[in-house]
């Protein structure tokens, strides 16, 4: 799944992209309102955390101007004011939850997951995908009895392959959704990734394969319609 971090703190905004990302979330991170005003009414998110307090524009007024076009994300508010007004104010602005400053790791990730139980884009725990099993909490893919960890980015991208539902994912998409807009990463990150899950599938003695259609993208299909 991919957040979106809005900080304009460095050191806390590094703290919670490191955060997340250990627990296998894909996220992109700004440091003012109007960027991530323009990241969320632009890209590809399934939640988002934004601070209140932000150069430009604030959390709240992003929260305003992203639910008035229309878009459901999911929004974690984060500020350092504690006071009951404030949060009564920060959901009338339609945020979906409020986290005062200072807080646990801990309690921000069990907060994300809440926030994403709750949104139509949150997926189960546990992917089922013909012979193949993704645990998205272990990020382990199985076939039977035997299991391969996948690394970071390549569990992602089988994330999105078996929830796709046949539908053919383009490399521009593997790249938009997972390594983001400010990523340095080359289109060829994603013909490594996928030939890295083919071997995984192998060795775990899956009958799925990732078909490449030439010019369009990847897909999963069983081996026999292979």
């Amino acid at each position: 799944m991919k957040l979106l971090v809005a900080e304009d703190d460095r050191d806390m905004q590094k703290g919670i992209c490191a955060l997340l990302a250990r627990c296998n979330y894909s996220v992109d991170a700004v440091s003012n309102g109007q960027d991530a005003l323009d990241y969320l009414l632009h890209g590809d998110y399934d939640g988002a955390v934004l601070d209140i307090m932000m150069p430009g524009m604030s959390g709240l007024d992003v929260v305003k101007a992203v639910r008035r076009a229309g878009k459901g994300i999911p929004v974690l508010l984060l500020t350092a004011m504690g006071e009951v007004e404030d949060r009564i104010e920060g959901l009338d602005a339609g945020a979906d939850d409020y986290l005062p400053k200072p807080f646990d790791g801990g309690e921000l990730l069990a907060r994300v997951r809440a926030l994403l139980r709750r949104s139509e884009s949150y997926a189960p725990d546990v992917v089922r995908k013909w012979d193949l099993v993704l645990d998205r909490g272990s990020f382990r893919l199985s076939c039977g009895r035997k299991e391969a960890v996948l690394q970071n980015k390549a569990f992602q991208m089988m994330e999105m392959l078996m929830l796709a539902s046949g539908r053919i994912i383009s490399a521009r998409e593997f790249m938009e959704h997972i390594w983001g807009w400010d990523a340095d990463a080359e289109v060829n990150v994603v013909w490594v990734n996928i030939s890295y899950l083919r071997r995984q599938l192998e060795k775990i003695g899956s009958k799925v394969g990732i078909r490449a259609v030439r010019g369009v993208g990847y897909l999963l299909e069983e081996e026999s319609i292979i």
